[in-house]
């Protein structure tokens, strides 16, 4: 059973504690582990998240079908960490529909979000948001998917890579450079429909934990400028808005795969006999199950201190890179603790910990490596250090340095 003392942390409300709880109920009844087609998994969690209701949570707006107007950031991590305690693929599945849908949550006009936000909160339409190409990933600024105004249509030429729910998604938030000036500030965000003629599926991509993941392809792609999300020149600032709210869940995405990992740990090491003793009998044992414990609350705090503080409406760009990168980081310690812990059987195919293993690699990378998240955390302090020195004489923003 999933350990929910950290619920009683002050960072949370009674509603969080319940949500929590229901949610880890429903997944010891309704998760199962399906082993194969993995496309049909992921499709068949979603259509079992939105009709369980817990999709609503993933989008913003009670009109819309979600069940708040604005996205509650603890929520989602609870759900989140709830979810990858149980399966890595559920916790997937439920993140890329709010991911996928986030920028038409944050910025989408009321046609934009009623077309397509109530489909992903019932999981009739799967999510999916497209930012990186094949030589654009953590440098967003080098984009050179076009999208070419041409009256009241646009024109998308180019490619998207390494795009999550890739060759499932009935529709995709993508990022073009529109030109309106250069670098970041020329991007502009649409919807395209996975129908849309123009687009195709370029290659399906396998990694070692399965997701479905595929490289896009964009040519002669036409679509109404009415699915543009935001004004032209926005889309860097979507793209980082967006990130800025589901970066924290991806940091309890990693929490609660440590928790899982320190679970199974701790079972084994309390039952397995080794020289006439228990294993959690040794003293090396001990130790490396106090680190374990240890990374993990470590990581909850960061991670839940950033959360509490986006619903209270301040900027966590530092806190929410702060806990990506040590909820990510001190997960592969944690799991890779639990994997020695097991010996042998750690590593064989089934294992929970084996499983975990695969899982949690990923997430050090996407969304911002973990060097993307030291720079970005340098950055914010950097950047509060020169306004300090000032003093508060100077304005705040948009003065030269």
């Amino acid at each position: 059973m999933m350990d929910r003392a950290h619920l009683a942390w002050p960072f949370f409300e009674e509603r969080h504690r319940a949500l929590a709880s229901e949610l880890d109920a429903w997944c010891s009844a309704n998760i199962r582990h399906a082993h194969g087609d993995v496309d049909a998994e992921c499709r068949a969690l979603v259509k079992q998240l939105g009709a369980a209701g817990w999709l609503r949570h993933a989008i913003a707006g009670v009109s819309c079908g979600g069940t708040t107007d604005a996205i509650d950031t603890r929520s989602i991590c609870l759900l989140r960490e709830t979810l990858a305690w149980h399966h890595g693929l559920a916790d997937f599945a439920f993140a890329m529909q709010g991911l996928g849908s986030g920028a038409i949550s944050l910025h989408g006009t009321a046609e934009q979000r009623e077309r397509y936000l109530p489909r992903v909160a019932r999981g009739d339409a799967i999510a999916a948001f497209a930012l990186s190409e094949p030589n654009a990933g953590s440098d967003v600024a080098a984009m050179t998917c076009a999208a070419h105004a041409n009256g009241d249509d646009y024109i998308i030429e180019g490619e998207k890579t390494w795009i999550s729910n890739g060759g499932i998604a009935d529709f995709y938030v993508i990022f073009a450079r529109t030109g309106e000036a250069p670098g970041a500030r020329g991007i502009s965000a649409f919807i395209v429909d996975a129908d849309n003629p123009g687009l195709e599926i370029a290659e399906r991509i396998d990694v070692i934990a399965p997701h479905p993941l595929a490289r896009l392809r964009f040519h002669d792609c036409r679509i109404s400028a009415s699915l543009r999300i935001g004004e032209p020149g926005q889309g860097f600032k979507i793209a980082m808005q967006t990130l800025d709210v589901f970066r924290t869940s991806v940091a309890a995405a990693a929490l609660g795969f440590a928790r899982r990992a320190l679970s199974e740990g701790l079972q084994r090491a309390t039952s397995r006999q080794m020289f006439g003793q228990r294993l959690a009998d040794f003293q090396l044992a001990q130790a490396k199950l106090a680190q374990m414990a240890t990374t993990v609350d470590s990581a909850a705090l960061l991670t839940y201190r950033a959360a509490w503080q986006r619903d209270q409406g301040a900027n966590v760009t530092r806190e929410a890179a702060m806990a990506k990168m040590a909820a990510t980081e001190g997960a592969q310690q944690v799991i890779d603790a639990a994997v020695q812990l097991f010996g042998g059987e750690g590593v064989r195919s089934g294992q929970v910990v084996e499983s975990l293993y695969r899982e949690i690699r990923a997430l050090r990378i996407y969304e911002g490596a973990t060097e993307v998240q030291q720079l970005i955390i340098a950055r914010e302090m950097l950047k509060e250090s020169a306004l300090l020195e000032r003093g508060p004489h100077y304005p705040a923003t948009g003065e030269q340095t």
